[in-house]
């Protein structure tokens, strides 16, 4: 049985009966809103109390709000969600509450399920205001002075919760130094709250309290999973020196068994000291035993060996509150993605080292992709990618000019033709090559070199054949690289921010497959030519950088990468605390 804390067991059992004492019967045929709200609140034979609904006032309402200091960040909201309704009460018709109260506040106990705290959202004592309203009777100025209150704390408490659960407890737009910088969610929490009341219509189903994308609703059933281990005792832990090859006879193999059976217990092994058929097949890492680990080596994003070791030994042993945690925190970042995002876009997730293609809503392709070394992190942002260059000149960037150039090119400034390089002013179709030698490599600065130094394109180029932008102030884009055999690794983080791409050709390919002059073939001979090209996409693509460390699939099964930047560390200290 589901055990909801004493605030609100209590106040729901006054809810319910406050409705049933304040609904009013409907003198009329019994059709309209007024009877459907009165009807699904279970309305009651008592009378409603005498006079006019109450109405609100713009002061009135910031006062009460800011009177609680966890409402006050809802004040905005507020004002708008009274002001579109001429400061009438929202939560009561006739003055009787109505039913979405009740459903409200039988929601918040479980905020826990979406990672929420159900205490955060105990700001006012609806005990105490329901039981007031109770005994009110003929009182019309006491009525309706707690009518005005009620009605505020309960607006109160839906945009305190609605702001968590749809734009998120860390919010990056209210943190200084957030990484994330992806184009927000902009809901407008007062047009929930009239959604949610049927006062509006929305293609967001905030009236059911629904997420606003499905991938949230998969981690959140990995967390009622994962909460569920927890409660059952978790698993255990392996040695910390474990090496286990299949075939293996160890002592650890039962525990092994038990982590990757959620619980399971293990075969009994028997107490001889001896060990006997029976219990050296218990111990034996077998077929079945490391074909399971295969596959949480896959969802773990490693290499599927079947080798306990290493870092697959310190995935198992990362404890089950840790990966609640981690759940959690990437529950959080759906909250800050766009309400909805386009039919068509490029997404890649950085822990991951994979970029998704979404077309109709659906993936086309995905594809490994390598991204920036801790020092040099690829940043988290959208854009929209305008062009694909072919055959694309890579600008080298001064730290390489300064650190190791330059003491080569004071002797032999033709040492750059060797690295099949040059030097030239200006940029795109207007730059102009210069001689190198005329160049005082030994004086020059960052601050007075205003030239650039480019490997042409080519086998050896940086860039490889491919390169895709999305112009943005972080100067970052995809690219084609010519070393192919990293992509082998599975943990591909070694770029200087950019992103490189496993099968470029693959992905300008489809970029261009509007385009009735570009195909596969014309898109390799130009790039056999050598010579730069730029080709315009016909539609700008939204591109979204990302970094999810946890995700599910829609049975709930999740995968967990590591947290190579520490945003996940960084994101706990302000989520947690």
């Amino acid at each position: 049985m589901l055990f909801l804390p004493r605030f609100f067991s209590s106040f729901y059992v006054l809810l319910v009966g406050l409705l049933l004492s304040v609904a009013v019967t409907s003198c009329g045929s019994g059709s309209g809103p007024d009877a459907e709200q009165q009807a699904a609140s279970g309305a009651a034979s008592a009378p409603a109390p005498a006079g006019p609904q109450p109405l609100l006032d713009s002061a009135y309402v910031v006062r009460q709000l800011r009177a609680e200091p966890r409402f006050a960040a809802q004040e905005a909201p507020a004002r708008r969600f009274y002001r579109e309704r001429a400061f009438r009460l929202g939560w009561f018709r006739n003055h009787a509450l109505v039913p979405q109260a009740q459903t409200l506040l039988a929601l918040l106990p479980k905020a826990r399920d979406e990672g929420l705290d159900p205490k955060d959202y105990q700001v006012k004592d609806f005990n105490k205001l329901f039981e007031s309203l109770k005994t009110a009777g003929a009182d019309t100025s006491k009525r309706n002075a707690l009518e005005r209150e009620t009605d505020v704390a309960l607006t109160g408490t839906y945009l305190l919760w609605a702001s968590d659960y749809y734009r998120g407890v860390a919010n990056p737009r209210d943190l200084k130094d957030s990484e994330w910088k992806v184009k927000p969610n902009k809901i407008k929490l007062h047009k929930a709250l009239l959604t949610f009341l049927g006062e509006r219509k929305s293609r967001y189903n905030y009236y059911e309290f629904a997420p606003l994308h499905p991938e949230y609703e998969y981690l959140k059933q990995a967390l009622a999973t994962y909460r569920a281990q927890e409660r059952a005792g978790g698993w255990p832990q392996l040695p910390a020196d474990l090496k286990l090859r299949p075939g293996q006879v160890s002592a650890a193999v039962p525990a092994l068994r038990q982590r990757l059976s959620w619980g399971r217990p293990a075969p009994a092994t028997g107490a001889a000291s001896t060990p006997d058929t029976a219990n050296v097949a218990a111990t034996t890492y077998d077929a079945a035993l490391v074909q399971d680990v295969k596959s949480f080596q896959q969802d773990a994003g490693l290499s599927p060996d079947g080798i306990v070791r290493g870092a697959t030994l310190k995935q198992l042993n990362v404890s089950i509150a840790a990966r609640i945690d981690q759940l959690v925190l990437n529950m959080e970042r759906w909250r800050w993605l766009p309400k909805k995002f386009e039919d068509d876009y490029l997404l890649v997730n950085i822990p991951e080292y994979k970029l998704h293609m979404v077309e109709k809503g659906k993936e086309a392709f995905s594809m490994r992709v390598i991204v920036g070394k801790t020092l040099h992190e690829t940043p988290i942002f959208s854009d929209q990618m305008e062009y694909v260059v072919l055959a694309p000149y890579w600008n080298v960037p001064y730290s390489i000019i300064d650190n190791e150039l330059r003491a080569k090119l004071v002797g032999n400034p033709g040492y750059l033709d060797r690295l099949d390089m040059e030097v030239v002013s200006g940029s795109g179709r207007k730059a102009k090559q210069v001689d190198p030698s005329s160049i005082d490599w030994a004086g020059v600065t960052e601050e007075n070199f205003k030239y650039t130094v480019r490997r042409r394109p080519g086998p050896k180029n940086d860039l490889g054949d491919v390169k895709f932008i999305f112009p943005n102030a972080n100067d970052v884009y995809l690219h084609d690289t010519p070393h192919d055999d990293l992509f082998a690794m599975s943990q591909r983080n070694f770029s200087h921010g950019c992103v490189r791409v496993q099968e470029p050709i693959k992905l300008a390919t489809y970029l261009l497959r509007d385009k009735s002059t570009w195909n596969q073939a014309t898109i390799l001979d130009t790039i056999a030519q050598h010579r730069e090209k730029y080709v315009s996409l016909t539609k700008k693509l939204p591109v979204y950088l990302v970094y999810f460390t946890a995700w599910a699939d829609q049975n709930g099964h999740p995968h967990f990468r590591e947290d190579i930047y520490g945003h996940d560390k960084s994101l706990a200290k302000e989520y947690f605390n």
